[in-house]
């Protein structure tokens, strides 16, 4: 379940801008739903879809570069472009880490930390 609260800080355009992603979003659903998009192969399985990914010169998708480019109209007048696709999938989101300086470091230099 998502539930969505707006506020005063989101303008009605960007509200409405969600809400046509989410609807995208179903209908992407609803042609892997009915066998017309593969599972495995689907604008939702590949999103997000990075320009140098998109321009190359050969595509094997089984939906269209336009499909992946621009899944709702609005994206026409302005779309961020994403610079690379998904990193490790979801194993960010499963397996929590530290990317922290080992404690031992601090240590090692006294006062004030590394550096």
């Amino acid at each position: 379940m998502l539930m969505v609260e707006p506020t005063a800080s989101e303008p009605l355009a960007e509200l409405d801008r969600f809400c046509d992603a989410m609807i995208a979003i179903r209908r992407e659903i609803a042609q892997v739903e009915s066998g017309a998009w593969p599972r495995d192969d689907n604008p939702l399985n590949h999103a997000p879809h990075p320009a140098s990914v998109l321009l190359a010169a050969e595509w094997t998708r089984t939906y269209t570069r336009e499909q992946a480019a621009y899944p709702v109209a609005s994206l026409r007048r302005q779309k961020y472009w994403p610079p690379v696709g998904r990193v490790d999938n979801v194993w960010g989101d499963r397996n929590l880490f530290c990317n922290c300086v080992p404690v031992a470091d601090y240590a090692a230099e006294g006062p004030g930390g590394p550096g």
